[in-house]
């Protein structure tokens, strides 16, 4: 079993920034692809950004690259993600999960665990 608490949102201003983290206890940290979704009122839940189990490689929805990066300590069990330049449209639930897989993974039904989720809302 792995456990994840999301920390870091909150109400911020268009353009503003946030740092989300997650961390994690339970099964060793490293040999878990993690991933950030959201899910917006109304909407489903969809895939952010993605991080491998060394942090070597990443992959993001199009609409956040260039604004977004995941990273990982896998010394402290958490995965972040920094989130630059926010738009009203960013506006959602932000969850973070764990895929004891290899490669990258885009799809939440690959994940096996799930944080509680933390509020971000972005104003105009």
């Amino acid at each position: 079993q792995v456990q994840l608490v999301e920390s870091g949102g909150g109400l911020v201003l268009a353009g503003g920034s946030l740092r989300l983290s997650c961390a994690t206890s339970g099964r060793t940290f490293s040999r878990y692809v993690m991933g950030w979704f959201r899910q917006a009122p109304g909407k489903e839940r969809e895939f952010v950004a993605t991080i491998t189990r060394s942090g070597a490689s990443t992959y993001y929805k199009d609409s956040v690259k260039g604004r977004f990066t995941i990273s990982r300590d896998n010394a402290k069990n958490t995965v972040y993600l920094q989130m630059n330049s926010l738009k009203p449209e960013d506006t959602a639930v932000y969850y973070c999960a764990a895929d004891d897989a290899v490669g990258i993974t885009v799809t939440a039904d690959r994940y096996d665990y799930w944080g509680q989720g933390t509020q971000v809302t972005v104003s105009s």
